[in-house]
């Protein structure tokens, strides 16, 4: 019998884009953007440049940058290219000054910060660092996932509180937070100390990993006017156990 090999240019553009929606974006556009005009005509479009992911993560959980000649070439070619495309951005924090110093984000507006370390967290918030206060009035989704702090962090609950409090000061149309450091006793946040003070008028959807269950009642007391679904995993609640609750009103 003979074999036909059919040219991935040749195939109709139903059936090009059926196939690529089987792949992740980040493949799609390192594989396919400028090999011609009709594969790059195709992999511009929104479905393929409007959410981007550029780290891998492994099944039990571990956060790893793109291959560095994958990397190099986002930095360089692709995202400068599609900047003005991009709504939503996913990106792991040793490879995210490189990829947000690579372009200016118009209209960026969901931004997901993955394998922060709390020290590099207290930089990017506290300290109010240009890399991230640039999309200050643009971003409306926030997601910061910490992981495990150094020695040196470990005790330091207020800093993961002064770092929950800033985001507010920082992004004032902040409409969605997952603020999720690692669930263990020195990493979650705790609001009983009463000289914490922060509101948002804008946030409609809180995830969050609290100390005790008075955390989750002082942070209900107020706080956030217009909240209508609040996701926490509380720490300690009676001996130790934990709790998982989901508050949906209205």
């Amino acid at each position: 019998m003979e074999c036909t090999c059919i040219q991935l240019d040749e195939l109709p553009d139903k059936i090009l884009m059926n196939i690529f929606n089987k792949l992740r974006n980040v493949e799609i556009l390192y594989s396919l953007l400028d090999v011609n005009k009709r594969l790059h005509k195709i992999v511009n479009d929104s479905i393929f440049t409007s959410c981007l992911t550029l780290f891998e993560r492994s099944t039990d959980d571990l956060y790893y940058s793109l291959n560095n000649s994958i990397l190099d070439r986002f930095c360089s070619k692709i995202l400068p290219q599609i900047h003005d495309k991009i709504k939503c951005i996913n990106i792991e924090s040793s490879s995210m000054e490189c990829i947000l110093l690579s372009s200016s984000y118009p209209n960026l507006k969901e931004l997901g910060l993955y394998d922060l370390k709390i020290e590099n967290a207290k930089h990017l918030f506290i300290e109010n660092t240009s890399l991230i206060n640039i999309f200050k009035n643009q971003i409306s989704s926030l997601v910061i996932h910490i992981t495990k702090s150094s020695e040196k962090y470990n005790t330091r609950n207020d800093i993961l509180e002064s770092i929950f409090t800033h985001i507010f000061c920082m992004f004032t149309n902040l409409q969605y937070l997952n603020f999720n450091p690692s669930l263990n006793l020195h990493q979650t946040i705790s609001m009983e100390i009463s000289r914490l003070s922060f509101f948002s008028s804008t946030l409609l959807e809180l995830h969050i990993n609290v100390g005790c269950f008075l955390d989750c009642l002082y942070l209900l007391d107020g706080h956030f006017n217009q909240l209508h679904t609040f996701h926490v995993n509380i720490y300690d609640i009676v001996l130790s156990n934990r709790l998982s609750i989901d508050v949906h009103r209205g």
